[in-house]
């Protein structure tokens, strides 16, 4: 643990789902790596006592590895206790502060809903619980730029803004770090990394499933709230970020970019639901509440101007994969008699299910004429030694590291790109579980050529 680390970790919501699916196994992984030896407090509402929050926690490990190792397991158990209280009772946060002891570096980790953030935050400040502590939430940060401005003002009452973690676990997946790393790593991509050499950005967040049973929770979300306002545009953010001087200042470099997108207008964006969503359980029969969305974006910089970023996501695609694609502009003329293709060079970055970074060139095709051919070049990696987002972003919070949530800043800037059309949606269009949503989304890329459609396969190279 870093010097600033935590020496406590306090958890609302021990009891719930995201606890159970999430929460545990990444407390499991964080003490079997030697990153997590403080005392852990779970409170929640539910009759339970410590007895059951373990056995409960067991159930959550046993579920997620395929073996677990009973010693490290037993030191977790041996790290857990637990209070059972109502989040609005002031007696449940009084019985926090006699918990925590001499703790003096507590960090509180929010697995609630966002409608009970004001109760606990308020209640630990009135019981000294802030004093000296950081806090971790979870998205969504509001529903519109009002809600987020207000929520931000609730809990920077309390806590100052460098001692909270807004948990996007978008940028705590391995892949999404490596294209960070990547970019910068390599120097010869940067000199290209501009305007002047590329035509356009694609990115895709493809699901073949449906809401899961979350009919009623997505009816009140959708597609845009739900994966474009915050995991899409951090990816953007990565992507078009200049250089951070230091690890610290990859969360200022990300909400600089986000600064600088053009709020979208209706234009701009289309939006489609699947046929037969209407009758998923929790969705109302008159639903008008998008799960596939496209947008054309513009970044208003030196860098970036002129450079359209065409992003999607939607549930019942064809595959479930992650995809961006970075397309290079065509040569100024033929190549020694070869007209080139558009979109023939290109940078393809593969965040998941499987992951992969891939090199669209041209080469020529055997043979006396003098013709290309597309070639790839395709790095792998293994995905099954990657840590999981929950592991990496909760590690990272318990030992005071930041660059990989969040800030208030960008949080707003987010909320003020998708403001208009989430006030005042556009028309939203039928589309067919299996398709590639609705054929109204051709329209934004028309200018620069189709969608690039990810396939389902290991390389994941285009259909």
């Amino acid at each position: 643990m870093s010097p600033g680390g935590a020496d406590a970790f306090v958890f609302f919501g021990a009891t719930g789902d995201l606890a159970h699916k999430k929460v545990f196994p990444a407390l499991y992984r964080l003490v079997r790596s030697g990153r997590l030896s403080v005392p852990i407090i779970g409170v929640a509402k539910s009759g339970w006592d410590e007895q059951k929050l373990r056995e409960r926690a067991r159930d959550s490990v046993q579920k997620a590895e395929a073996k677990v190792d009973g010693a490290t397991f037993d030191k977790l158990a041996s790290l857990l206790s637990y209070i059972d209280g109502d989040y609005t009772d002031i007696a449940t946060f009084e019985t926090l502060r006699s918990t925590l002891g001499p703790a003096q570096r507590p960090l509180y980790y929010m697995a609630i809903p966002p409608s009970l953030f004001d109760d606990v935050v308020q209640a630990l400040e009135r019981t000294g619980c802030t004093q000296g502590g950081r806090l971790v939430i979870e998205k969504p940060f509001g529903r519109d730029l009002d809600s987020a401005r207000e929520l931000n003002r609730i809990i920077l009452g309390a806590f100052p803004e460098e001692s909270v973690y807004r948990i996007d676990h978008f940028l705590g997946k391995e892949p999404v770090e490596n294209l960070s790393y990547f970019r910068f790593a390599n120097g010869i991509f940067e000199p290209l990394w501009h305007r002047h050499f590329i035509e356009s950005v694609q990115i895709t967040m493809a699901e073949s499933f449906g809401v899961q049973g979350r009919g009623a929770f997505y009816d009140q979300t959708g597609a845009i709230r739900d994966v474009l306002q915050n995991h899409l545009l951090q990816v953007v953010a990565t992507l078009a970020m200049d250089s951070p001087s230091h690890g610290e200042s990859l969360r200022e470099e990300r909400a600089r970019v986000i600064r600088a997108m053009r709020p979208l207008e209706c234009d701009d964006v289309v939006r489609g639901q699947f046929r037969g969503y209407r009758d998923e359980p929790g969705v109302a029969a008159d639903s008008g509440v998008e799960t596939y969305c496209a947008v054309r974006l513009l970044i208003d910089s030196d860098r970036w101007a002129g450079v359209p970023f065409f992003i999607r996501a939607g549930k019942r695609l064809p595959v479930t994969a992650t995809e961006a694609r970075v397309t290079f502009k065509r040569p100024p003329r033929a190549a020694l008699g070869d007209d080139v293709p558009a979109g023939a060079t290109y940078l393809r970055c593969r965040l998941g299910p499987d992951v992969a970074i891939a090199l669209g060139l041209r080469t020529k095709r055997p043979g006396e004429e003098m013709a290309g051919q597309a070639v790839e070049l395709v790095a792998h990696s293994d995905g099954r030694r990657d840590m999981t987002p929950y592991e990496r972003l909760l590690g990272d919070a318990i030992e005071g590291r930041s660059e990989l949530f969040a800030l208030q800043q960008g949080v707003e800037a987010e909320w003020s790109v998708v403001e208009r059309v989430v006030a005042e949606p556009p028309k939203l269009h039928e589309y067919e579980p299996g398709s590639w949503g609705p054929k109204e989304a051709d329209r934004l890329t028309a200018d620069f050529g189709p969608w690039y459609d990810p396939r389902a396969d290991d390389d994941g190279r285009d259909a």
